[in-house]
């Protein structure tokens, strides 16, 4: 999908002035929470309220997790699983990772 000149000329003005930070933190928080419902229901073996016969186990809620990127703080969600345990791929524990964060959004 093609932006047209327009709407590219409006979004380099909004990154010109400085407002686009948070767009830019906006997006790579839908981003990375797509990214960790998407492993869990791998995980899970099924999606969100979906039932199947090849779910592993349920979800139990989330636990806040606090990223800290170059783009300031992002608040992800990391579901809670009823039996087992569950921590995404994507995150490190315990770390900061701006430069995989960045690929990752640069790739999708």
């Amino acid at each position: 999908m093609a932006l047209s000149q327009s709407a590219l000329s409006e979004l380099q003005e909004v990154f010109r002035t400085g407002e686009g930070v948070e767009l830019i933190r906006e997006c790579v928080r839908v981003a990375m929470q797509e990214l960790i419902d998407a492993e869990v229901a791998v995980a899970v073996g099924a999606g969100r309220y979906e039932r199947t016969e090849s779910r592993v186990t349920e979800r139990n809620g989330s636990r806040p997790r606090l990223l800290t990127t170059t783009a300031g703080d992002i608040h992800l969600a990391v579901p809670k699983l009823r039996a087992g345990t569950f921590f995404p791929s994507i995150l490190s524990p315990r770390r900061r990772i701006d430069k995989a964060l960045y690929a990752v959004v640069m790739e999708a």
